[in-house]
């Protein structure tokens, strides 16, 4: 288990190897489909982005709304590749840590080797217990979007999976996750 701070420098971001077990603590941001779509049109029409990419890490969550005195409710990770024609604009512009589940298209998979990006992956089906590493939650962009607007979270301890690497490496293809 390698145990990592956010944000994740470039140098770190390389050695990760998939199949490698990882627990993150600092912050890390949400965002689904809708969220993603708002991002790349913002950039797209030369608007402020709702945080800076560089070093962060972007998790594909609509967590559910949080019960009294808890800063999140449940916060599994959704199917990935929904965020892929996404993900590939945003990859140049500084994204480089996802975490989801499931595995990605082709295209994902060039642009992330292309950008020496990296893939995690969380296990589905956990969701309350990942709020557990979930320390809190702020809202950071798109309140109409409800809980798939983007969010800042600082996390403890949340574990995850390297599924592809910046060499292109597959754990969908070198072993059972």
């Amino acid at each position: 288990m390698i145990r990592l701070q956010t944000p994740i420098l470039e140098s770190t971001r390389l050695k990760l190897r998939a199949g490698e077990e990882l627990l993150l603590t600092g912050i890390i941001y949400t965002a689904r489909d809708q969220a993603h779509k708002n991002i790349v049109e913002a950039l797209k029409n030369n608007q402020e982005l709702p945080f800076e990419f560089e070093n962060q890490v972007v998790y594909y969550v609509g967590p559910a709304p949080a019960k009294p005195g808890m800063p999140i409710g449940a916060c599994g990770p959704t199917t990935s590749y929904r965020m892929d024609p996404y993900s590939i604009i945003l990859m140049p512009k500084g994204l480089k840590i996802m975490i989801g589940k499931g595995d990605r298209s082709d295209s994902f998979i060039q642009a992330l080797k292309k950008e020496k990006a990296v893939y995690l992956i969380a296990i589905g089906g956990i969701g309350a217990l990942l709020s557990k590493t979930v320390k809190s939650s702020t809202l950071v962009a798109y309140p109409e979007l409800q809980s798939e607007a983007v969010y800042k979270l600082e996390v403890e301890d949340f574990p995850c999976i390297v599924a592809y690497d910046s060499l292109g490496n597959d754990v969908f293809q070198t072993s059972k996750v």
